[in-house]
């Protein structure tokens, strides 16, 4: 019997590429995906054509209301979600307050339930958008509380690894490692608008086409505007 994994599948580049190590890895994958009212719905979409792709037993969804919190342009359609490199200097507006530790939460609940033995998250701490919640450091901590905050693993002693295999990649690499894995990066979305076709201009697609760019591979996604 395989060894059991809950991934974190957002449908974008990361998440997918994660995905596809966890499967090369050989694990039976669990992909749990959140609607939070996110702006860029078209993910889950992308998440379940993703999930499809792995021909996985169940695709979790979970429905979390984040927009009721707010703060974020990605929440919250009176905020305006920036174009053109943000320079990472401050936590962007696209941030969403404390939402890989929920999402964490989540997958951490789904694995002791389910038996997985790992909790995979595709977050990058190298080309990244600044947030502080895909640090090593963040990661790091998190693990400390999953190791006392179930009964697998406070009564059980089961524990369960937060793994995070593109956590110091650069753009370029995840490209690369998604290319060899022959992960289905046509089927993946990136975009902060949530368009058909991706805008090329917000942070995520900037930072996507570097990455392809530097890889030296075509990106497979639609775009309105090329920034390559």
């Amino acid at each position: 019997m395989k060894r059991k994994a809950v991934v974190l599948l957002s449908g974008g580049l990361d998440s997918t590429v994660c995905m596809a190590v966890a499967d090369s890895e050989g694990y039976e994958l669990l992909p749990i995906s959140f609607n939070y009212h996110q702006r860029h719905k078209r993910e889950l979409a992308a998440a379940a054509s993703v999930a499809q792709h792995y021909n996985v037993d169940r695709h979790l969804i979970i429905e979390t209301n984040m927009d009721a919190i707010g703060g974020s342009a990605l929440t919250d359609p009176k905020l305006a979600v920036p174009e053109g490199d943000t320079g990472a200097a401050a936590v962007p507006i696209t941030y969403v307050p404390a939402r890989n530790l929920i999402f964490l939460s989540y997958a951490l609940g789904y694995a002791e339930v389910t038996g997985a033995e790992q909790v995979y998250i595709g977050v990058n701490a190298l080309d990244y958008s600044g947030y502080p919640d895909c640090r090593p450091e963040f990661i790091a901590m998190f693990q400390q509380l999953a190791n006392y905050s179930t009964k697998a693993t406070a009564e059980d002693g089961r524990k369960i690894i937060i793994e995070t295999p593109l956590i110091a990649l650069s753009k370029k690499d995840i490209v690369l490692l998604g290319d060899k894995l022959a992960a289905p990066l046509h089927l993946t979305t990136s975009c902060y608008q949530g368009q058909d076709a991706a805008c090329g201009q917000c942070d995520s697609c900037l930072l996507r086409l570097k990455g392809f760019a530097e890889a030296g591979l075509k990106d497979p996604i639609l775009y309105h505007t090329r920034s390559e």
